[in-house]
């Protein structure tokens, strides 16, 4: 069984402590998770066997490893009198030409304080690197007029299907929150290895939550079956007869008469990992507050898996601090803010921490001048975690922004601004529905709508301080509701789950 961190343990101790004060000093406990003395879960399912899945498998490993504190190989000791991109990118192509140690680095490059004028973007293309700053006294700066990432970490290849390899799951309803699947075989499958689980898209299903049915505007696009296959990524830890055990739970309904589902091995030959970006800060040189000729996102991840971002700033960048891509797995982003965006307040721009992939923990973050600050895009899929965020002076709203984001935590989101999880009709090119399994915990807001599609799962809002709404298209199934206006216990559902990791005989 996986073990909490000592870190995570002081952290966890340290929450709970200030949490038997307001706002939980009378709080309830929740009807979907009891807590035993010992702190094991039990898990409340519904009246098909869903319950709420365990988010705490997410971020760097895991969770199962400490983000380390990789040594120096490679120092600068100060910026170039005029463009200091090439000397930083000289650095990182010479340190990625080290060998690897035994913990998979090849070291740290230092960036002594002082301000880094960057024209153009500086790339990490391998793995075992770390990228530091000596706080917000190493200042990289976005100059000239192009719109463009400042730092890009992209691995290579892409996700490829081992041929043959692809197993039917029995024809049975698998509901949300179990770990086990009985496939029609398991030849050819080991402990070890890494599955697709696969969702197809059909036509009955697109049907059914009505997504071929959106009122159209100029530019709406129909749901189409074939573009809604969903691929999750989960590693087997367990055989048994026909019956598998993954690392990481169901995160949508899988039913028969939609299609069910499968499993198959697969490769990713070039995705990098043990990629670090830490202690600096990123500013974008801008000419007024809708510029939009400038730096656009800070840091970008791609194509890598096992990595993290950490104590950084950015600042006036149009789109995001740091937006990963779907590619980018097991990502930890922590301690960090996106401030002051400078862009038109309009769609596609101040996504200030932009998720687009799986197995991610974003936590203890802040941003001001955003839209969407804590946000997925189209077909995330979970389980991915939002923990202990601030955002001020919010333009737009916190939550899965379009087109069927599966299992994402909001977990302790402050905001002034709106949480939404609804149908989003034909916004955009026909955003629909936002997404499933979206759960709203212990959040506090201006105002929310929570609702849930008319199949394949629930959305929850448990605890939520905001006023209730309609949200943009009335009629449509209301989510599950718990301590409206009222938080409960526990106080954060991923924290509860991280800590019983290692005590709780779950039932799978």
């Amino acid at each position: 069984m996986n073990q909490l961190t000592n870190k995570g343990l002081a952290f966890l101790l340290l929450f709970i402590f200030l949490s038997a004060f307001n706002p939980y000093l009378n709080a309830q406990e929740s009807t979907l998770i009891k807590v035993d003395k010992a702190g094991r879960l039990e898990y409340t399912p519904d009246e098909k066997g869903n319950t709420i899945p365990d988010f705490s498998h997410v971020g760097y490993h895991q969770g199962n490893k400490e983000i380390p504190r990789v040594p120096v190989v490679k120092t600068i000791s100060s910026p170039n009198s005029g463009d200091s991109r090439q000397i930083i990118q000289d650095a990182i192509d010479e340190v990625a030409n080290l060998k690897t140690d035994k913990n998979g680095f090849k070291g740290a490059i230092l960036l002594k304080k002082g301000t880094y004028n960057i024209g153009g973007s500086i790339f990490i293309r391998s793995g075992g690197i770390v990228l530091r700053g000596e706080g917000t006294e190493t200042r990289l700066l976005a100059t000239g007029q192009e719109q463009r990432t400042l730092l890009r970490v992209l691995g290579g290849g892409s996700l490829q299907e081992m041929q043959g390899s692809r197993i039917k799951l029995k024809n049975k309803f698998v509901p949300v929150g179990s770990y086990t699947l009985d496939l029609e075989t398991t030849e050819g499958l080991a402990v070890g290895d890494n599955i697709i689980l696969f969702r197809p898209g059909t036509q009955k299903w697109i049907t059914d939550i009505k997504m071929d049915q959106i009122i159209a505007r100029e530019g709406t696009k129909q749901w189409r079956p074939e573009e809604y296959d969903l691929e999750f990524e989960r590693k087997i830890i367990r055989i048994e007869g026909n019956q598998i055990t993954m690392d990481n739970p169901v995160m949508m309904e899988l039913d028969p008469q939609y299609g069910g589902g499968s499993v198959f091995k697969y490769t990713f030959a070039g995705r990098i990992s043990e990629v670090g970006i830490e202690d600096m800060l990123f500013e974008s040189e801008y000419e007024g507050d809708t510029d939009e000729k400038h730096g656009w996102i800070a840091v970008e991840l791609g194509k890598i898996e096992n990595g993290w971002v950490r104590n950084i700033t950015s600042k006036y960048f149009g789109f995001a601090c740091v937006s990963l891509n779907s590619s980018a797995k097991q990502i930890t982003v922590r301690d960090s803010k996106c401030l002051d965006a400078k862009s038109v307040i309009t769609g596609g721009r101040r996504y200030s921490f932009n998720n687009d992939g799986q197995l991610n923990l974003f936590f203890n973050l802040e941003t001001t001048e955003g839209r969407h600050d804590y946000v997925t895009g189209a077909k995330v899929l979970g389980p991915n975690v939002f923990f202990n965020c601030k955002a001020t002076n919010t333009h737009a709203d916190i939550g899965p922004h379009h087109r069927w984001s599966v299992g994402t935590l909001y977990d302790n989101i402050t905001t002034d601004g709106e949480i939404n999880i609804q149908d989003r009709g034909n916004w955009g090119t026909g955003h629909g529905w936002a997404g499933v399994t979206q759960i709203l915990w212990n959040c506090k807001a201006k105002r929310a709508a929570v609702q849930s599609p008319w199949v394949s799962g629930k959305n929850y809002s448990i605890g939520l301080l905001a006023e209730k709404y309609d949200g943009r298209l009335s009629g449509r199934p209301d989510a599950f509701w718990e301590g409206e206006q009222q938080h409960v216990l526990p106080a954060s559902l991923y924290l509860i789950q991280l800590s019983a990791r290692s005590i709780q005989t779950t039932k799978k």
